[in-house]
């Protein structure tokens, strides 16, 4: 496990977001409200497709803790946002890109691999940030062969 370090600009997007949990996993519900309706965006930047999770402060991964998950795309405005969507705003930052490759079934081990194993031998510490998922054009929906790369927010950890 060998991820690429690398800022992310400050990046508007817009989309759509629910609230739910590990236990109550809704994103098929998300993406399923969002994509008949994502032509509907204006100044997209780009065809990739952003899967996005805000946690809270001291967010525990339990699966009973609630955090918010957006499907968006970039924009290069907020000009026009289309009826029943909503804006975000990610700021810059430092981010542990990740390579995923493989259908759904194994990405939360892959996940739990990154926070247990990566990050705690890694000189950083996790940011309290958005963490996403592009959805590029090698993205094929529970495909063995999609391709995905995993965005984890991070700073250097401080040495006392």
């Amino acid at each position: 496990m060998n991820p690429t370090i690398k800022t992310f600009p400050n990046t508007k997007f817009i989309g759509k977001n629910l609230f739910f949990t590990y236990e109550d996993y809704r994103a098929f519900e998300l993406w399923s409200n969002f994509m008949p309706r994502r032509k509907e965006i204006q100044n997209a930047i780009g065809s990739e497709l952003y899967n996005i999770q805000i946690n809270p402060d001291n967010f525990d991964f339990k699966p009973n803790s609630l955090f918010v998950k957006w499907a968006a795309v970039a924009v290069s405005s907020f000009d026009f946002v289309p009826d029943v969507m909503e804006t975000l705003e990610i700021d810059e930052g430092l981010y542990a890109v990740f390579n995923y490759k493989g259908n759904q079934n194994n990405a939360a081990a892959f996940f739990n691999s990154i926070y247990t194993d990566w990050l705690p031998n890694s000189e950083y510490e996790l940011d309290n940030r958005p963490q996403f998922e592009i959805l590029g054009e090698k993205y094929k929906n529970n495909d063995p062969t999609s391709e995905e790369e995993i965005w984890i927010p991070i700073k250097v950890l401080k040495v006392n």
